[in-house]
């Protein structure tokens, strides 16, 4: 009988033939952030990071926290990409998708630089997890969906410039040369050079020389 056990245990530790290996532990990098205004804590999303990382028989190599508004840069999120470049980390995990990206563009940006440097990605709350073939594909999608932000926003870049035009506003950057053209007339008459004229009106002095020959071919 315990040569039997002995037996199983033997066909349990191979397969198909081949002796298992054992299951790599992954260094892990956990980013938190919380906007100014945001009712949810860093300590939740890193208490649940954490709890997922020792479910996954991960080791926490780098845990960086962050308070700022989605628009700004977020300087330790880049301290995690920095660590993905040295190959300090073997994946990434956040709480939620938009912890980390600004923007679906964004997201797609530093998803896709991961995945080059051979670093995983995974996202707690949306259950992404990017060192799957099931995630990858999800990857894909993004991709879809960065692609249709980008056509939202030229096409709204668009309509609100053809309803200024409508409305009879200029466009374009304003002529803040010209705003000044009579004060550089003005100084000219009374002798200043041109030089000097550019340094008190706080112009270029090819700005004040195109003024002065406008007004003297008129």
């Amino acid at each position: 009988m315990p040569r039997k056990r002995a037996s199983e245990k033997s066909k349990s530790d191979n397969l198909f033939g081949q002796a298992r290996k054992p299951a790599k532990m992954f260094r892990a990098g956990l980013y938190a952030r919380v906007s100014t205004n945001d009712q949810q804590t860093l300590a939740m999303q890193n208490r649940a990071m954490r709890e997922y990382a020792a479910r996954r028989g991960w080791t926490i190599a780098l845990q960086v926290r962050e308070v700022n508004s989605g628009a700004v840069r977020r300087e330790a999120r880049e301290k995690i990409l920095e660590a993905a470049r040295r190959r300090e980390i073997d994946l990434v995990l956040v709480w939620r998708l938009d912890r980390w990206g600004r923007s679906v563009t964004d997201l797609l940006a530093t998803l896709q630089e991961l995945e080059h440097l051979g670093v995983g990605f995974v996202s707690l709350t949306e259950a992404l997890d990017l060192t799957t073939s099931a995630g990858r594909a999800m990857a894909g999608l993004l991709a879809v969906f960065a692609a249709f932000e980008r056509e939202i926003l030229q096409e709204r870049t668009k309509a609100g410039l053809a309803h200024a035009r409508q409305n009879g506003k200029k466009l374009g950057r304003p002529a803040t040369a010209a705003i000044y053209a009579a004060e550089v007339r003005k100084r000219h008459r009374a002798g200043i050079s041109k030089s000097e004229i550019a340094r008190r009106v706080q112009i270029g002095r090819t700005s004040v020389r195109r003024i002065l020959a406008t007004a003297k071919a008129s």
